[in-house]
């Protein structure tokens, strides 16, 4: 089973952008188009796939909104800040 972080050690590995509410870490973006934005999603899309861990991604024209958290272990995991970190990876690349 993954290991749930605590409060502090969530906190500690907030990236750059992103915030933490509860159990769910999130971080919104805004593109330079609806296409860029869609190009984002597709490619968070491959890396989810990958991690077998997939983000609630939230498309409202060129900003996108990203919410992690592992639910199949009821809290936040390591899962989330990896992942995280590939979609600012992402982000950095455009």
């Amino acid at each position: 089973m993954t290991e749930i972080l605590s409060d502090s050690e969530a906190d500690e590995r907030l990236g750059s952008g992103w915030t933490r509410s509860g159990s769910v870490i999130a971080r919104e973006a805004e593109l330079a188009s609806f296409p860029q934005a869609i190009e984002v999603v597709d490619r968070v899309a491959v890396l989810a796939e990958a991690a077998d861990h997939h983000p609630d991604i939230d498309i409202r024209w060129r900003t996108l909104t990203f919410r992690l958290s592992t639910h199949s272990a009821g809290g936040l995991t390591e899962k989330d800040f990896s992942l995280a970190a590939q979609i600012d990876s992402v982000l950095s690349d455009l």
